[in-house]
């Protein structure tokens, strides 16, 4: 799996942009928490580059106030673990803890 790291708010504007064109996926992680390790493994081992999802992962820790302009651009409340599924500059999916799944991913693309 091929991340692409989220490290200032201003990336925001260029996940809507790329939105448009394919869907986006923003994986929040905390590298201290055993359930996100756990929903970041499984995301990775699952994941598949033919869905077409552009994959952006957010360290919590490092870039804490980013994940407060995730939740204000989107209207969707912090959790750890999250992943927020990016199209037409919305947020059409999201899931937190256990939830996170790549099937459900797939269902939302």
């Amino acid at each position: 799996m091929n991340w692409n790291k989220l490290t200032s708010d201003t990336q925001l504007e260029t996940i809507k942009a790329e939105s448009v064109r394919q869907p986006v996926l923003i994986f929040k992680h905390s590298t201290t928490c055993s359930i996100s390790a756990m929903a970041l493994s499984r995301m990775e081992r699952n994941w598949n580059d033919q869905l077409g999802v552009k994959p952006y992962y957010l360290d919590l820790l490092a870039n804490r106030p980013i994940s407060a302009k995730i939740e204000n651009e989107f209207g969707i409340e912090h959790e750890s673990p999250q992943v927020l599924l990016i199209k037409n500059g919305a947020c059409i999916y999201d899931a937190s803890h256990m939830a996170i799944s790549f099937a459900g991913l797939q269902q939302a693309v």
